[in-house]
């Protein structure tokens, strides 16, 4: 049963939470912090020992099925952190309607929530969601260290999630889920910078990112399409955890969604499925939530379970490749499709 609630289900202390460095989040950290346990290992240092280990779901082929997943991805991440262009034509040139028309005038911000919404569909999104911009959510700084401000103008978030395939993900450590994540990637690479330039051939302004820039899980939440799981992840109502998460700011005049509720949090504090199954320990096995935190990876703050995000990483150091093992064991998750 889902239900539409009229604020979001999180709890914040204003009194602790403050917007996170992007510097903190391990992926940074790995170059950035010479006091992290696993400073300047890298995900993929181990993987050659172990493909040759020869184990079954670590084969040579597998692994070059995750280098070749992240291909879109890496072609399109130089353009997303950020990006405002001017509306171009594939042709070369700028975009001729936008050029002798302007902007394009929206009357009905419903009507052009839907049309956003199938467009997003159209360029790969398997869930879209809109909500107010919550300047909360931002980042204070980038992974480089330049603060982060967005332009006051563009106050809607459109919160995009794109599916993994369960197939692959049940096949957890081992490296096709790693493949399944590095295809989510690809998917939302292409889905935001396409979606991005939509709405500026209509002549407004898009800001399309994936996880720089702003925390991806409570803007989704504030859009509607979940809640926050155990396993630290989003939890939505169709696919569980087993998404990608992306946006776009924009100043397209927009509706936003309602956040909803659908039982992941009594469901949670009683499941610990996810906490059985992590090789190292990395997800708590206390009933309910807090304020909590692990490591300073973790944005203070906000009541949720917390995961240990070194132990988590250090685990992918090992295994060669990254870890869904939370997800396939989350009984939210679809076992087929």
């Amino acid at each position: 049963m889902i239900r539409e609630l009229e604020n979001p289900s999180y709890v914040v202390d204003p009194s602790i939470y403050h917007r996170f460095d992007e510097r903190n989040t391990v992926f940074s950290r790995v170059e950035g912090d010479p006091n992290a346990s696993f400073y300047e290992k890298f995900v993929y240092d181990n993987s050659a020992t172990v493909v040759n280990e020869g184990a079954p779901s670590y084969s040579r082929r597998d692994f070059a099925r995750i280098m070749a997943s992240w291909t879109v991805y890496k072609e399109l991440q130089g353009s997303w952190d950020r990006f405002q262009g001017f509306p171009w034509s594939p042709l070369g040139g700028p975009d001729p309607v936008m050029e002798a028309c302007g902007k394009h005038a929206v009357t009905d911000q419903a009507e052009m929530s839907q049309e956003i919404k199938d467009t997003a569909v159209m360029f790969g999104a398997d869930l879209v969601g809109i909500a107010r911009l919550d300047p909360r959510w931002i980042y204070s700084h980038d992974s480089q260290g330049d603060p982060i401000g967005i332009p006051e103008h563009c106050t809607h978030s459109i919160v995009m999630a794109v599916r993994m395939e369960t197939r692959q993900i049940m096949q957890s450590p081992g490296f096709p889920s790693a493949v399944a994540t590095g295809v989510g990637y690809s998917r939302m690479a292409h889905a935001i910078s396409c979606l991005a330039q939509f709405i500026r051939s209509l002549g407004y302004d898009a800001i399309p990112m994936g996880n720089d820039t702003a925390l991806s899980i409570p803007l989704a939440i504030d859009a509607g399409l979940g809640s926050f799981g155990r396993n630290g992840l989003l939890i939505t109502p169709k696919y569980g955890s087993s998404v990608r998460l992306c946006k776009v700011f924009t100043d397209l005049p927009l509706e936003a969604d309602r956040p909803i509720d659908f039982g992941v949090m009594e469901t949670c504090s009683h499941c610990g499925n996810c906490a059985s199954t992590c090789p190292v320990g990395a997800i708590s096995h206390k009933s309910a939530p807090s304020f909590r935190v692990k490591s300073i990876s973790n944005n203070p703050g906000i009541k949720r379970w917390t995961i240990d995000p070194e132990k988590c990483y250090s685990f992918w150091v090992t295994n060669g490749a990254c870890c869904s093992n939370c997800i396939a064991a989350c009984p939210y998750t679809p076992r087929t499709g």
